[in-house]
């Protein structure tokens, strides 16, 4: 499959001044940009940086960030699905999964989640694409935001409701482990009956055991 990649920008102010969206980039240009202590939810900010730049060299692989200026402050990925995790096993080339976003508490009452979906689909190549996520409690910054576990999916699937992704039902174990677990697709316009087909095969695999 050809990765197109087509690059948008979007600003957005706030009380804390003009931030940039703007995505898909480069290795070299994301490299070229300070990345903001405070993203640290996956991993040490320094580690996350070079992660992000190393997603973005691959084909299919999609980083777009929220800046001040030269800071990043927020970030969202689109790389395949982990190799160990069933949305991997179909070997679909259309699949991508909405891996990790992460912005700033600073931040995070300005509606920059919502502005990183927006500007991820504003390419029409994430037509040719199943898109999804899968969301778990326990990475959810519950404490930091002070919201109820029920409260935080409520956001979080506001948050993907502007990036077209809906809820969809699944009998994977680690999200039926728990009901505010979910999963959350979005599927593209030229996305054929085929691939719908395959990636329902993927969503639910016991659906004939009793």
């Amino acid at each position: 499959m050809n990765h197109i990649k087509t690059y948008n920008c979007l600003a957005v102010d706030t009380p804390s001044g003009k931030v940039i969206i703007e995505g898909p980039i480069s290795p070299e240009h994301l490299a070229s940009y300070e990345f903001h202590t405070g993203l640290k939810a996956f991993r040490p900010s320094p580690q996350q940086h070079e992660a992000l730049i190393e997603i973005a060299g691959l084909d299919e692989g999609r980083i777009i960030i929220a800046r001040t200026k030269d800071t990043i402050i927020g970030y969202v990925t689109y790389v395949y699905p982990d190799p160990m995790e069933r949305w991997s096993h179909g070997n679909m080339e259309n699949l991508l999964e909405l891996g990790a976003i992460e912005v700033i508490s600073d931040y995070r009452n300005y509606k920059i989640g919502k502005s990183l979906l927006r500007v991820s689909m504003m390419d029409d190549s994430m037509e040719d694409y199943i898109i999804i996520t899968t969301e778990y409690y326990w990475h959810w910054d519950l404490k930091g935001t002070g919201l109820s576990v029920w409260d935080y999916r409520k956001v979080m699937e506001k948050m993907m409701n502007a990036g077209g992704l809906e809820y969809m039902a699944t009998d994977d174990p680690e999200i039926s482990s728990h009901p505010a677990n979910c999963l959350m697709v979005r599927i593209g316009s030229r996305v054929s009956m085929e691939s719908v087909q395959e990636f329902d095969r993927i969503r639910f695999q016991n659906r004939f055991m009793y």
